[in-house]
């Protein structure tokens, strides 16, 4: 495949014309063009199925309810190209590792139950029976329940994951990892913290009430399109966006709506950040500690002249704890190391601080490049703390909006995939199936995989996902997977994990896709995922599966645990992946909120889960929110000996052609990117002081002090809108990049937006500039 490599700088509004023209062709290239556009009008619909995107919500209210990635996902699941038996006899897989991702993933859907050879180096067909036998073989060969790592990628449903996480906790492990460890934990543990509360507390209609929309740390036009809209309408109705990225990222600056056809063919758009500012990578704490800063000054002054002042102190005395020693740390920090910190001006910040002042109702919405810090924890808190000095909590138009990443990954914590289980959760699941679940804390991704590279685990399954290539540190990522007995991945398309085979055995089992028809032994199914407001969504695939041989994977699931033990007393594997009624059943009698669960699947649109913080209840030890009083980091990186030995700080990103690990094409257009993904995004004085010139070629370096080197190579420069010191660049190109032992402060989650480097050009090959 060859595509045409450039870089143009792309002038037109997000959304719009653009947006429209890349959904068609993608619609098309999939050969299957009527059945995609059946499948498109039913997407995110009631009685259709749910985007196998991003958790954003539904509106229920618009004609067509996706957008372009959205599109994208639906078409990549419903081709016609497959992935079989003819395939894997023409390819080594030795030779399928060298391809690109983009590559492996176009071949198309696995469509049969594969095991590798290692005598020849080839997949090659079993039958389900066979792959579940061989499962069970290995497992009940472990010495105990522990040496079994159960990872979950965010697709998966509601059903699947709580049948997961059943099946793991009979057999006696909380090693859950999953995909949410590498992502969002510092959102769920910081709120949980402050809060008692680990999600969201607005609603999708709240942000039609706000008066400003303070966003942090994300880029919807490429990671959830659909938020453009949110945003757009709110900019609409009178509310400030105020904006803070370190790149100039054009879908956060002005949206054409793709539904609205006058935009689509005339240049009209509508602005959506009312400011706009780019803060250092890490820097974001900084900022918000600024602007509570330049408030509480205020508020004082306010006070001082008799006047009142600007906080919430009703509902601070009413609901809160720990506002004295927050405002104290607040004063001591000096507006030299906010700045310094922040690398915005003591000027910028107290503009947006009075923005916030004069905004009844503020909602607070943040995404990655907030949690994948090593202070993210505590920058989470800091902007409840903001929020809790005025109270925006409890109101229409007003709260906290973490956006999740993977359509289902907030239900999958939900349905109990955590290696940090509450008690509660487990009173309730061993009481209701008579046994008594495993209490001691299992694994995370980051610890998952370092007990693999201890020899400490004997087997992976993967349910969903592409771990080799998501998870950071790839040479020792792979290391670890490679030192298993056995992986088996539950896959829908070939993806690079497969390629990286343990070490006597190995598994691909083909998965139904969201948009495909669920048949079981009780009739025709639907599963149910959960966005990132809390909303629980009935899901129905309407399309035919491409193979007889693809199976759902709650079924998968089942056919795992009934080979692995067989039946308990109170659990009958095969009967539950029969009829998904039985097993709503049981998570409405041991999940809260889920009460009538099979009725409550009935309403359009879904159906509330709650949110006791967003009704002023707060289940913390004292019953009251409670401010932080964390101090800023003295330095991004303390593992170093000085920060000033750090030349750049890297950030690593997805493309706009691009779904977590999924690459649908070589194009970034909203970044002028076209063809091509080993680039580097960096200043153009920056480039200009190393001696560069944009197109010249880099090698990537981490800085690290564990004496192992980290290196990519063959970086062209591009020259882009991001503050001096920081650069960005793709992932999972630069996940080698990224320490394994670099992780969140208590979240173990990657520091993935925070990885000092250095550059030297490259050597190994020709450095001519390309255009």
């Amino acid at each position: 495949m060859k595509f045409k490599s450039k870089i143009k700088p792309y002038k037109a509004a997000a959304g719009g014309w653009g947006s429209l023209e890349a959904t068609t062709r993608f619609v098309f290239d999939s050969k299957q063009a009527l059945k995609n556009m059946v499948n498109l009008m039913r997407m995110n619909k009631s009685k259709g199925f749910d985007c196998p995107g991003c958790a954003w919500g539904d509106d229920n209210k618009s004609t067509f309810s996706f957008c372009e990635n959205g599109a994208k996902a639906v078409t990549w699941e419903a081709t016609r190209r497959h992935v079989d038996r003819e395939f894997f006899a023409a390819h080594r897989v030795s030779r399928l590792y060298l391809e690109s991702d983009y590559f492996l993933e176009y071949q198309g859907r696995v469509t049969e139950p594969m095991r590798y050879n290692v005598a020849t180096d080839h997949y090659e067909p079993i039958s389900w029976d066979d792959a579940f036998a061989l499962i069970g073989k290995h497992i009940k060969g472990m010495e105990n329940p522990n040496q079994l790592e159960l990872y979950t990628s965010g697709r998966a449903s509601n059903e699947a994951s709580w049948l997961y996480q059943l099946f793991g906790r009979v057999l006696g492990t909380n090693n859950f990892p999953d995909c949410s460890n590498m992502c969002h934990e510092a959102s769920g543990f910081g709120m949980r913290q402050s809060l008692g509360v680990g999600k969201g507390t607005i609603r999708l209609e709240d942000f039609d009430q706000a008066d400003g929309i303070f966003v942090f740390g994300q880029n919807p036009g490429t990671n959830h399109p659909r938020m453009l809209h949110s945003l757009r309408h709110a900019a609409e109705h009178g509310a400030r966006i105020v904006t803070f990225n370190t790149l100039r990222e054009r879908g956060l600056e002005r949206f054409a709506d793709p539904q609205k056809p006058l935009e689509v063919v005339m240049p009209m758009a509508g602005e959506i950040s009312h400011r706009y500012y780019q803060p250092n990578l890490g820097g974001d704490m900084a900022v918000v500690r600024g602007m509570v800063k330049a408030l509480a000054e205020t508020h004082h002054a306010r006070i001082a002249a008799g006047e009142s002042g600007l906080f919430d102190t009703q509902f601070i005395a009413d609901h809160t704890e720990g506002v004295e020693r927050y405002l104290q740390e607040v004063v001591a920090t000096s507006w030299a190391f906010i700045e310094r910190q922040s690398g915005l001006s003591e000027a910028q910040i107290r503009e947006a601080a009075e923005i916030y002042q004069h905004a009844e109702r503020v909602i607070c919405t943040w995404a990655m490049g907030i949690t994948q810090h090593k202070h993210s924890l505590a920058t989470v808190r800091e902007i409840v703390n903001m929020q809790l000095l005025f109270g925006q909590l409890g109101k229409p138009g007003a709260g906290l909006c973490p956006v999740r990443g993977h359509s289902n990954v907030q239900g999958n914590r939900t349905m109990g995939i955590d290696e940090q289980p509450p008690a509660a959760f487990l009173d309730s699941l061993g009481a209701h199936f008579g046994f008594e679940p495993p209490r001691a804390h299992g694994h995370n991704t980051v610890d998952a995989l370092s007990a693999m590279l201890r020899g400490e685990v004997k087997v992976l399954i993967a349910l969903g996902g592409n771990l080799a290539a998501a998870a950071p540190d790839s040479r020792r990522t792979e290391e670890a997977l490679r030192n298993c007995d056995l992986t088996v991945h539950i896959s829908t398309k070939l993806n690079r994990s497969h390629l990286v085979t343990g070490k006597k055995d190995a598994l691909i089992l083909p998965a139904l896709g969201r948009t495909e028809q669920d048949v079981q032994a009780g009739g025709k199914q639907f599963i149910t995922v959960e966005d990132s407001f809390s909303m629980v969504h009935a899901s129905e695939g309407i399309g035919k599966p491409l193979s007889d041989s693809q199976r759902s994977e709650t079924a998968i699931v089942a056919g795992i645990a009934n080979a692995a033990f067989g039946n308990t007393p109170t659990i009958n594997w095969l009967e539950l992946a029969g009829d998904y009624n039985k097993i709503r059943d049981h998570i409405a009698a041991t999940i809260p909120g889920f009460s009538d669960f099979n009725h409550k699947c009935e309403q359009p649109g879904g159906f509330y889960l709650g949110n006791a913080a967003a009704e002023l209840r707060f289940p913390t030890a004292s019953g009251k929110a409670q401010f932080s009083h964390a101090p800023l980091p003295a330095t991004l990186f303390p593992q170093l000996a000085t920060q000033q030995d750090v030349p750049f700080v890297l950030q690593t990103l997805r493309s706009h052609d691009q779904y977590n690990t999924t690459i649908y094409g070589l194009d970034d257009r909203y970044r002028g990117v076209y063809g091509q993904r080993e680039v580097l995004f960096m200043n153009p004085e920056d480039i200009a002081a190393a001696g560069y010139q944009a197109g010249d070629l880099v090698d990537i370096e981490t800085i690290w002090n564990d004496g192992v080197q980290r290196a990519v190579s063959g970086f062209k420069l591009v020259s882009y809108a991001i503050p001096r010191g920081n650069l960005a660049a793709y992932y999972p190109e630069t996940n080698p990049l990224v320490p394994m032992n670099s992780i969140g402060d208590g979240t173990g989650t990657p520091t993935s937006k925070s990885v000092p480097v250095k550059i030297t050009r490259t050597m190994s090959r020709s450095t001519q500039r390309i255009a």
